[in-house]
C-alpha cells in the first residue's frame, strides 16, 4: 500500500471490493481510518475517505486471509537494487511465497512491479507452481502488466496511457485483458478511448521489456543530453538554444540536461536491463554519465572557488524532482557528501520538508538564505523562482543545476553564475 499500490487500490475500490495488504501496521491503521499515509498524491485524500466509508477498501496485514479470498491479486511491491546495482528480490519473493501457500484456484495474479525480463515466468510463476502444486494457465493465471504512472498524478495517468498486458500463457493474457478492460475507464477525450487502450502483448517477457525499454530510453536520452551539455560548455555554446533548434525537427527529441537523475525508476531500471545483458555499452555509458553529474557540478564549483572550507552552502531542493516528497537516488544527497568532505556547512531548503526532516536527512537548517556563501539549485521547485539572489549579501556563487534562471547568465552579478 505504497505510493503506487494505494492509489491503484483506491481507484479499483470505486466499483469493487478491495483488500489492501501491507506489512506496515501504522500504514494499515491510517488507511482504515481514511487517512492518507503519505502526502502529495492529487485527489487521494478525498477518494480514500470515500472508499473507506463505503467499506469497499479494507487494509490488513493478514496475508493468509487476503490472498485466500481474492479473485485478483495485484502486486506492487517495489523491487530495489543492492549496493552492487543487482536486483534485490528478497521482499517480493516473500510475497510470492505467501501467494503460493494461500492461493485458491482460478485466481489471476498481475505483477505491476517493474521486473527484469524473464522474472515473471522463470522466477515467480515457477515458485508459485512449486509451492501451490497448481498449474499456470489451468489452475491459476499470471500476467505482467507494468504500472505506467507518475506519483502525484496517478489517477490521471491510470486512464491516460495504454495498459500493457502480457501473460505467461495465451489464456493468462486473455484473463488479464478481460480484467483490466472491466476496471479501467479511459477518458472519453483520449483518442484511444476503446478496447485498444488495453494492449495484449505476445507474452510476459514482451511486457517486461517494454517497461524497461521506455524507462531506459529516458535515461539514455538524458545521458546523451548531459554529455552534449558538457561539450557545449567547452565550446562556449548555449546548449539550451541547441536543444530548441534541434527539436524543431520532428525526428529529434533531445531531453534537458541536469545536475542529477533520481527517483525509483530511471536510475534503477537500466540496471535490470544490464543484469540481463552484460554486453550493454550504450545503456551503461548513459548510466555512468548521469550518476556522475552531481560530482561534475561540484568539481566546477571547486575549480572556481579553490577552497570551500567553512563555506555556508545551500542546496535548494532535496527531492529528486519537483512536486513530490521523495529523495530516492536524489543527487542532493550526493552533493551533501561532496561538500561536507570539503568541510563546508551544507544547508537544505525544500518546501516539502520541515526543519526536523531536513536535519534528519543530514543537512543543516536555516530560516533564510541571507548568510549563504554559495547556492546550488538541485530541484526545479517553482518557489525558487521567487528568490532575488542579488539580495543575498555574501553570495559568491550560484550553480543553477536545472537551468531555471538563464537570464542571470547575461546579468551583471556580484556572484559567479554557473549552470549545466
Amino acid at each position: 500500500m505504497g505510493k503506487i499500490g494505494l492509489p491503484l487500490a483506491v481507484y479499483l475500490a470505486k466499483n469493487n471490493q478491495v483488500i489492501g495488504l501491507d506489512n506496515n501496521v501504522e500504514t494499515v491503521n491510517q488507511i482504515n481510518a481514511g487517512q492518507e499515509p503519505f502526502p502529495g498524491e492529487k485527489n487521494l485524500k478525498e477518494q480514500l475517505t470515500n472508499v473507506v466509508n463505503t467499506k469497499n477498501l479494507i487494509a490488513t496485514t493478514e496475508s493468509k486471509e487476503a490472498i485466500s479470498i481474492a479473485e485478483i491479486i495485484i502486486i506492487c511491491v517495489p523491487l530495489i537494487v543492492n549496493d552492487r546495482n543487482e536486483p534485490d528480490f528478497q521482499n517480493i519473493e516473500s510475497v510470492v511465497a505467501e501467494i503460493g501457500k494461500n492461493l485458491t484456484k482460478n485466481t489471476l495474479i498481475s505483477f505491476e512491479t517493474t521486473l527484469p525480463v524473464g522474472t515473471t515466468r522463470d522466477r515467480f510463476t515457477r515458485s508459485i507452481e512449486q509451492i501451490s502444486k497448481y498449474e499456470v494457465g489451468k489452475d491459476f493465471y499470471v500476467v505482467f502488466s507494468p504500472e505506467r504512472v507518475l506519483t502525484g498524478r496517478i489517477f490521471e495517468d491510470l486512464v491516460k496511457y495504454p495498459k500493457l498486458v502480457g501473460g505467461v500463457t495465451e489464456q493468462c493474457t486473455i484473463k488479464g485483458v478481460d480484467f483490466y478492460t472491466s476496471v479501467l475507464n479511459f477518458n472519453e477525450g483520449n483518442m484511444q478511448a476503446n478496447k485498444q487502450n488495453i494492449w495484449a502483448l505476445k507474452n510476459c517477457e514482451t511486457a517486461e521489456f517494454a517497461k524497461i525499454a521506455e524507462t531506459t530510453y529516458r535515461d539514455v536520452n538524458i545521458g546523451l543530453s548531459n554529455e552534449f551539455a558538457i561539450y557545449s560548455k567547452k565550446k562556449g555554446i548555449d546548449f539550451t538554444e541547441v536543444i530548441r533548434a534541434a527539436n524543431s525537427q520532428p525526428y529529434s527529441n533531445i531531453h534537458s540536461p541536469g545536475i542529477s537523475v533520481g527517483g525509483h525508476c530511471i536510475p534503477v531500471y537500466p540496471h535490470f536491463y544490464m543484469t540481463g545483458n552484460l554486453d550493454s555499452k550504450i545503456v551503461n555509458s548513459a548510466r555512468l554519465q548521469n550518476k556522475a553529474m552531481p560530482e561534475f557540478a561540484f568539481n566546477e564549483i571547486k575549480e572556481k572557488m579553490s577552497s570551500l572550507n567553512n563555506f555556508r552552502i545551500g542546496i535548494l531542493g532535496i527531492t529528486y524532482r519537483p512536486g513530490v516528497k521523495e529523495v530516492a537516488f536524489s543527487g542532493s544527497l550526493d552533493l551533501l557528501k561532496l561538500f561536507k568532505k570539503e568541510k563546508a556547512f551544507v544547508y537544505g531548503f525544500d518546501p516539502f520538508y520541515t526543519a526536523s526532516e531536513i536535519e534528519n536527512l543530514g543537512f543543516s537548517y536555516a530560516n533564510d538564505y541571507k548568510d549563504l556563501d554559495g547556492i546550488v539549485i538541485h530541484t526545479a521547485h517553482p518557489e525558487f523562482l521567487e528568490i532575488d539572489f542579488k539580495l543575498i549579501p555574501k553570495l559568491k556563487f550560484l550553480y543553477d543545476g536545472r537551468n531555471m534562471l538563464p537570464h542571470l547568465n547575461q546579468a551583471q552579478n556580484e556572484f559567479i553564475y554557473l549552470n549545466i
